[in-house]
């Protein structure tokens, strides 16, 4: 490789946007704080992972969706926060993670897709010569079917796909005509349990998508964190 062609690539400008989809219901209780941890972690770690590849990220913005069950208590089903620039609101970004709080839930499905289709429809950066732009389910359970539980309530959020082929039209593959997610910036990474719909009709089914299995009471490894990190890193 030419001096100059070296010299240019150094030069480009990095944009990483990550949505974190959190469940924080009950059952999550004995790993929410290590996930919580993980998510703090993240940008230090994926800064740390780019500078070993002589990368440096010009722009990294983070935003968390963090869900329960529409069906158990529709009013704090969802807790969100838009995407916040870091370092520079690292401590806005820490106090909301860090007062997330393992409760309700109801019923073993909860309300993950629709935390996903959120993620997917977020304001996600466009400029800058590269970026990726990912999302990461953290979740222990399977998901309800989008438009089945709580759509009628108030706090339901607005636009959210009828049905998850729909979502996947949003998600987008190679031509798809309605796609809100840039198909050469998106990676969707799933720390959810071999469950639907996460294992075969997400984790099978879309691209660019990476499954690493979840259990009840189980935490998120360090080699997959690391995984998940490297993932990130080599796509930029």
């Amino acid at each position: 490789m030419s001096a100059e062609i070296e010299k240019y690539r150094g030069n480009l400008q990095y944009a990483v946007d990550i949505v974190m989809c959190i469940d924080i219901t009950g059952s999550m209780n004995p790993v929410l704080d290590a996930v919580k941890e993980s998510s703090l972690r993240f940008h230090q770690r994926l800064h740390g992972m780019m500078a070993s590849k002589g990368k440096e990220i010009s722009q990294l913005r983070l935003r968390v969706v963090a869900f329960r069950d529409f069906g158990d208590n529709p009013d704090d089903a969802i807790e969100q926060t838009g995407f916040l620039r870091l370092p520079e609101q690292a401590a806005e970004f820490e106090r909301f993670v860090r007062g997330l709080r393992a409760t309700g839930g109801g019923d073993y499905p909860e309300s993950g897709l629709e935390a996903l289709a959120l993620a997917v429809n977020s304001p996600w950066e466009k400029g800058l010569d590269r970026r990726r732009h990912v999302i990461v389910v953290f979740t222990d359970a399977p998901a309800h079917p989008l438009g089945t539980v709580g759509e009628g309530t108030q706090t339901y959020p607005r636009d959210i796909p009828a049905s998850l082929d729909e979502l996947f039209e949003q998600w987008g593959y190679a031509r798809s005509q309605m796609a809100v997610m840039e198909q050469s910036a998106k990676r969707l990474v799933l720390f959810a349990p071999e469950e639907e719909p996460w294992k075969e009709a997400i984790g099978e089914e879309w691209d660019l998508t990476l499954h690493f299995p979840s259990k009840a009471g189980e935490g998120l490894e360090e080699f997959e964190m690391d995984e998940i990190i490297e993932t990130i890193a080599n796509s930029l």
